[in-house]
C-alpha cells in the first residue's frame, strides 16, 4: 500500500491557487462528500475540490503525484458500492460543476457532454431533437453521466438497448500522471489500437478522471406502451420472463417486484389487487405503435398462460410514469424500515432466474434475515436488499450474503451487474476472479497509476 502524505497548509495553498478549482474545507460541507448512496458507509476527506475545466483536474493530479496525496473522483454521489468515498483521506475531486452539454449533433447522432451532466437532462435535451439516449439507471434524475461511465451503469432498458458502455464512442480523461488522454472515435466503427475507451469505462475512477464523453444516440421510439402482470407467486413470474424472451420478444423494459416489495409500495400503485399479489412484472415495449400493441398483447397472453392472475395495460404516459416512480420508491422504503440493509445486484443466466429466487427463502431461514428481490428480470440482473431488524445481526447477514454470492457464481452468474465493486464488494472479488486475472488487472492499475494516487482502495485491495 502506498504511503501518503498529509495535506499540509502549504499543499492546501497550492491547491487553492489552481485556476478553475474551488477548494472546500468547511467541516459541515465536507460531510456531503463523506457519503454516497451506499447505506452505512462513510469516509471523510481532508478537503474537497470542485473542478470546472479539465486543466484544473490535470494540475491537481500532477500536484498529487508530486506531494503523494490521494485523490478520489466523484460525480453526484449516487453510487451504491462506495466507489466515490475517500477511504484513504486526501482530496475528493467533484466533477459536478463540469455539467455542460457541449454539442448535440442530430446528423451524426452523437452528443458531446461533460461528466457532471445529469442523465435525465441529456435524455430530455436529445428528445427535443427526436433522438434517444437509452441508458436509464434508477437514479437517472440524480446521477451524472461521468459516474454512469465510471461504473458502466445499466437500468431497465438494458434488456433491449444494453448498458452505458454501448453508447460511449469516445472520451477524454485525465490520467493519474496529469496527462490528458483522448480515446475512441466519433464514428460508429473504429479499430485503431487497443480499445482504451472500453477499458476506462467501468474502471470506477481508478485509471483516469473522465472529463468529456462522446455518446451515441439513436432515433426516439415513436410510441411506448406498458403492461403489468400480477402473479400469485414469484417463481411462475420468473418462468414467464424466460418464456417471453424465448418467444422472440425484446421488451424495452422487463422488471419485477416480489411480494415483500409489493407490500411496501402497493398502496402507491394505481390499480387494485397489487398488495395481495405474490409478484408483479412491469413490461414495456417501444417502437412502431401498431407493432408494439400486438407485441404487448402477445406478452400478456404468455403471462396469463404462465399463471398470471391478472394483466393490466397502462398505455397512457401518466400511469406509466406513476408506475416507474413507485418502482424507484422500493429501495427508499426498505432503507427507512430496516436499520441493517445490504444492497446486492447479482446477475444470473436468463434460464436460471427462477432457480435463484426459489433459493432465497432457504437463505432467509438459515441466517435470520429478510430478502427483498426486484429489478431487471429481462437481463437476469436481480437486485437484492438483504435486511435485518438490528445492526447486531450483521455477522449472520454477512454469512447469508456470502452464500447467495457463492450460489450465483455456481450458477454461472456474476456478483455485480451495474453497481460496480468499489469497497462494498471487494471481499468477494476472489470468489469470481482467478488469481491470474486479479494479478493482471493489478498490473494495469500500476501501469496507469504507479504512485497509487487515484481513487485508492477501490476494486482491488
Amino acid at each position: 500500500m502506498p504511503e501518503y502524505s498529509p495535506l499540509t497548509a502549504a499543499v492546501r495553498a497550492r491547491i487553492a491557487e489552481i485556476p478553475c478549482l474551488r477548494l472546500i474545507d468547511d467541516p459541515e460541507k465536507l460531510e456531503d462528500f463523506s457519503r454516497d448512496g451506499t447505506p452505512g458507509l462513510s469516509h471523510r476527506p481532508e478537503i474537497a475540490v470542485e473542478a470546472t475545466e479539465a486543466a484544473a483536474v490535470q494540475a491537481l493530479l500532477r500536484l498529487a503525484n508530486e506531494r503523494r496525496f490521494p485523490v478520489t473522483p466523484r460525480g453526484l454521489g449516487s453510487g451504491l458500492a462506495g466507489g466515490a468515498l475517500p477511504v484513504r483521506g486526501g482530496v475528493v475531486l467533484s466533477l459536478a460543476r463540469m455539467n455542460r452539454i457541449i454539442a448535440i449533433e442530430p446528423r451524426n447522432m452523437i452528443a458531446v457532454v461533460e461528466p457532471g451532466v445529469v442523465n435525465l437532462d441529456l435524455k430530455n435535451a436529445v428528445a427535443a431533437q427526436g433522438l434517444f439516449y437509452p441508458p436509464d439507471p434508477a437514479s437517472l434524475d440524480t446521477c451524472s453521466l461521468g459516474g454512469n461511465a465510471a461504473t458502466n451503469a445499466g437500468g431497465p432498458a438494458c434488456v433491449k438497448y444494453g448498458t452505458t458502455r454501448d453508447y460511449i464512442l469516445g472520451l477524454e480523461a485525465v490520467l493519474p500522471n496529469g496527462e490528458l488522454l483522448a480515446a475512441g472515435v466519433q464514428t460508429r466503427k473504429g479499430v485503431v489500437g487497443y480499445d482504451l475507451t472500453r477499458l476506462i469505462v467501468g474502471s470506477e475512477g481508478t485509471l483516469g478522471v473522465i472529463t468529456r464523453l462522446i455518446l451515441r444516440l439513436i432515433p426516439r421510439p415513436a410510441a411506448v406502451t406498458t403492461l403489468v402482470a400480477l402473479f400469485p407467486r414469484l417463481v411462475p413470474a420468473m418462468e414467464a420472463v424466460t418464456k417471453i424472451l424465448l418467444n422472440g420478444h425484446t421488451p424495452s423494459a422487463l422488471e419485477f417486484l416480489d411480494r415483500r416489495c409489493l407490500e411496501l409500495v402497493g398502496d402507491l400503485l394505481p390499480f387494485p389487487g397489487v398488495r395481495e399479489a405474490g409478484a408483479m412484472l412491469l413490461i414495456e415495449a417501444d417502437g412502431d405503435p401498431e407493432r408494439i400493441q400486438r407485441e404487448i398483447e402477445q406478452i400478456g397472453e404468455i403471462c396469463l398462460d404462465g399463471g398470471a392472475a391478472d394483466v393490466l395495460l397502462a398505455p397512457d404516459a401518466q400511469r406509466r410514469s406513476r408506475m416507474w416512480a413507485v418502482r424507484k420508491e422500493v429501495t427508499q422504503r426498505i432503507e427507512e424500515r430496516y436499520p441493517l440493509d445490504v444492497h446486492e445486484d447479482v446477475v444470473v443466466p436468463l434460464g436460471r432466474i427462477a432457480e435463484l429466487v426459489a433459493c432465497l427463502p432457504e437463505y432467509e431461514a438459515a441466517h435470520g434475515m429478510v430478502v427483498y428481490s426486484f429489478g431487471h428480470a429481462g437481463d437476469g440482473n436481480i437486485h437484492l436488499n438483504i435486511t435485518a431488524d438490528s445492526p447486531a445481526a450483521a455477522p449472520r447477514v454477512e454469512a447469508g450474503v456470502r452464500q447467495i454470492v457463492e450460489k450465483v457464481l455456481a450458477m454461472g452468474g456474476t456478483m455485480s451487474g451495474e453497481h460496480g465493486v468499489g469497497i462494498a464488494k471487494q471481499r468477494f472479488l476472489p470468489l469470481e476472479l482467478s488469481p491470474e486475472s486479479i494479478r493482471l488487472q493489478g498490473e494495469i492499475k500500476r501501469l496507469f497509476d504507479p504512485n497509487g494516487i487515484l481513487n485508492p482502495g477501490k476494486v482491488f485491495r
